[in-house]
């Protein structure tokens, strides 16, 4: 197809960025539209004045237990509108907020708990007893809020979320958040074994919301679908930008077709946010064609790589445009996206351009230090204020990932002459199941402390339902090769949440390996896909 050509200092200028605290987009909001509809979620339904209301009431709570600035607190609960006013809340005193997976277990919840040194604990009544199972471990937690209990009972311990909010008065008293001041420790599974919290400041949260907003233009006037968790990056974007807009977003706790349709159809929904396996759901609907679509003005769809005949289907069918977009926990998360607003300029198949004050390079996949030109396959890496502080306590980590300024993103693709990006493949390896990813070298990890297990390798396998899923190829130790592939996944999948579980195992004789001793786990993926008939 024959592009316009862009003009690039008319194109995504440099921004300005207020340097104020997080909390202070919400602050303002409820200023400017305060009766503009902020959180609809089943009967519940809070403007913008009553959601600003709610997060001073539940930050004075905090307060009031001694949690202050910089201390971490823990948020373990599924999409619900107690997330977000708790969200607001810790922000808004200068703590530091780290969302935690719902499906994760005690194995899951006792590390990061332990690790963040999270001092307080917001988390839904059917999780606590998780919690309390791992207690010996989390010695760091002396506060636990219980979002979800009966609102009617009196004082309880451990604390009601519902009884701190009704006790505790609306008035502001924030604490004075700096610009560079930590404000949010989401968890990323990074190359190596355990998940590491990403250090995100107020900067790069205000600055990511603002380069949101200005690429895909979102004003007060949007109404979002927001299916997507809370707890990941993505989630936490979408937090950021009705908070900075007074946009309004249209909650459900998880996807579901029907009821995502009827409320893209009641509720005029104006941005669906999915991610590929949604868009793949939604293309197969028997009842996609009974509903009214069309108040949606585009999908954006990040989170994993978007198959561009899957997009292209989503568009023919439902005449609404997919933005493909590109982030990373690391950079909090948004870099890249296609320019929604001028068809012309989309090109489907590509994560797009830069956004806003963010600059991008692939460099060779070895020394990362020579910059490749147009075509060239290398990694990609960015710059811009949205880029990460480093890892919570990994020093080497945050060495090798933050270079002279420069966030290495660990995705290997290349850029056409007009600078969009196509990302080919991952050099992290990570398994991207639903769009969540899946560090092999954990689960690797967790099968060699069975008793049976020599040695193992975990690749990602295609999936058509959930674009990839963990598949073990497990070596046994003499003396035990009467083991099932059962009796093991049974062992394995559960210590671990769903979305991580291994699918199959396959045992061999020998894990190919490098000279270094890594696995080579293309050779096995290569396998994998041969028998497949890929």
């Amino acid at each position: 197809t024959d592009h316009p050509h862009l003009q690039p200092e008319l194109f995504r200028p440099a921004l300005q960025y207020p340097s104020h605290p997080y909390a202070e987009m919400l602050t303002r909001t409820a200023e400017r539209y305060p009766e503009q509809e902020a959180i609809l979620f089943k009967d519940v339904n809070l403007t913008y004045r009553e959601l600003d209301a709610l997060a001073n009431a539940f930050a004075n709570a905090l307060l009031d237990l001694g949690i202050g600035k910089g201390q971490r607190v823990c948020l373990f609960m599924a999409n619900r509108p107690e997330y977000l006013i708790s969200w607001f809340a810790i922000t808004r005193i200068g703590a530091v907020a780290s969302p935690m997976n719902p499906s994760y277990r005690e194995r899951e919840v006792a590390y990061q708990l332990s690790n963040s040194e999270a001092v307080a604990l917001v988390v839904q009544q059917e999780l606590l007893p998780l919690v309390q199972s791992v207690h010996a471990e989390t010695p760091a937690l002396e506060h636990v809020v219980v979002v979800g209990s009966n609102p009617h009972a009196p004082q309880t311990f451990p604390p009601s979320f519902s009884y701190l909010v009704r006790t505790y008065p609306p008035t502001p008293r924030g604490l004075e958040a700096g610009w560079e001041d930590l404000i949010a420790l989401p968890y990323s599974s990074g190359t190596t074994g355990l998940p590491k919290g990403v250090m995100l400041s107020h900067k790069n949260l205000v600055c990511n919301a603002y380069q949101s907003v200005a690429t895909a233009r979102i004003t007060f006037q949007d109404r979002l679908l927001v299916f997507v968790p809370l707890y990941h990056i993505y989630g936490i974007m979408l937090m950021g930008l009705a908070a900075m807009t007074g946009a309004t977003i249209v909650l459900m706790e998880r996807f579901d077709a029907d009821k995502c349709l009827q409320l893209i159809q009641e509720q005029r929904i104006t941005i669906l946010y999915s991610v590929p396996q949604v868009l793949a759901v939604l293309n197969d609907w028997p009842r996609l064609h009974d509903y009214d679509l069309h108040t949606v003005r585009f999908t954006q769809c990040g989170a994993a790589p978007v198959p561009p005949a899957l997009a292209r289907r989503f568009e023919e069918l439902t005449h609404i445009p997919v933005m493909t977009s590109y982030g990373l926990t690391e950079a909090s998360p948004g870099t890249h996206s296609n320019p929604v607003y001028d068809p012309q300029l989309m090109k489907v198949e590509t994560i797009g351009l830069p956004i806003h004050d963010t600059r991008q390079k692939i460099v060779d996949i070895e020394t990362g230090q020579i910059e490749l030109g147009v075509g060239g396959e290398g990694e990609l890496i960015v710059q811009g204020p949205q880029v990460m502080q480093g890892y919570w306590k990994a020093p080497e980590a945050t060495a090798e990932a933050l270079r002279d300024g420069w966030l290495y993103t660990g995705d290997i693709g290349w850029r056409d002459e007009e600078g969009y990006v196509t990302i080919t493949d991952r050099k992290k390896e990570l398994i991207k199941y639903k769009g969540f990813s899946v560090a092999p070298a954990q689960l690797e990890a967790l099968l060699l402390e069975h008793v049976a297990v020599a040695d193992v390798a975990i690749i990602a396998k295609p999936n058509e339902e959930a674009g990839e899923v963990p598949k073990a190829f497990v070596v046994l130790r003499s003396g035990y090769e009467n083991l099932s592939e059962d009796e093991l996944l049974v062992w394995v999948n559960g210590q671990i949440a769903g979305y991580k579980q291994v699918r199959e195992i396959e045992f061999i004789n020998a894990i190919p390996r490098n000279p270094s001793g890594k696995i080579l786990r293309r050779v096995l993926k290569e396998q994998e896909r041969r028998k497949m008939g890929l």
